[in-house]
């Protein structure tokens, strides 16, 4: 082999030496460096347009739960724990906590958004369109639709999960579909503006205009049900000759609309 052609693999070869040796330097400084390197503070994120949490809740809570982190080592952050306390807030569907080199602590947080409101009087929960039940919010209001009256859901306060009885959680499953099934019917989707539970059980559906009410039963069967409001109006109503003529049309039965 030529004799320069052997000298200058070898001197490639060293020069990759020296590189790789500088980049472990380099390397080895930097995660010195960041071992000794203390949280400064905290930037929280908040990834939707829900108001339900807010980074001072987050910094009071990891405060009062997980104790003092402003001038603990980076690496030594529990960042398993940190998303364990955020996620344990009742209006948190997620977390991911992070640090940077900037001596920052991070955490992005995913709210849960919220499709329906139960009311019972004084006591209401949210729920999310997979039926999970989260309280009601001091210092945030969600515009979503609102069923009041006699709620057949029985949670204690500040609770948060599916509902506990397997009744309960069928029933806030049905009027969710419920909901999906007006939402998704062109003529109806905007048309009611309330929606209640009587001592029956029945649900009671109140539309923007006019006096009626419509007793719709339990939350099923609904497209057969709206069909039944539709021909009240187009045949029951018109003969009356005015709007007020019926206070309740009961629709809940098959085949049947009952006014009085």
């Amino acid at each position: 082999m030529n004799k320069k052609l052997i000298l200058r693999r070898l001197g490639l070869v060293a020069m990759l030496a020296a590189l790789v040796a500088g980049i472990a330097v380099v390397l080895g400084a930097e995660r010195h460096n960041r071992n000794m390197q203390t949280c400064q503070g905290l930037d929280v994120e908040i990834r939707d347009n829900l108001r339900f949490v807010t980074a001072e809740d987050v910094q009071k809570r990891l405060g009062s739960v997980y104790g003092s982190y402003v001038g603990q080592k980076m690496d030594s952050l529990d960042l398993a724990r940190i998303e364990e306390i955020v996620d344990a807030q009742s209006a948190v569907l997620r977390s991911e906590a992070y640090t940077t080199t900037d001596g920052l602590l991070h955490i992005m947080i995913w709210q849960r958004e919220p499709v329906l409101r139960f009311q019972n009087g004084a006591d209401g929960f949210y729920v999310d369109d997979r039926g999970y039940i989260f309280p009601l919010q001091d210092h945030y209001s969600c515009d979503v639709p609102i069923v009041d009256g006699c709620i057949p859901v029985s949670v204690g306060k500040g609770y948060k999960g599916e509902a506990g009885k397997p009744g309960e959680a069928a029933w806030i499953t049905d009027v969710l579909g419920m909901m999906e099934d007006i939402k998704g019917n062109r003529k109806f989707k905007d048309f009611f503006v309330q929606y209640s539970v009587n001592s029956d059980g029945d649900l009671i559906l109140v539309p923007r205009e006019g006096d009626e009410k419509f007793i719709f039963g339990r939350p099923e069967d609904i497209e057969a049900k709206l069909s039944r409001v539709e021909r009240y109006y187009q045949y029951i109503r018109p003969s009356r000759g005015e709007s007020g003529a019926y206070k309740t049309v009961n629709v809940k039965y098959k085949g049947h609309i009952f006014c009085k």
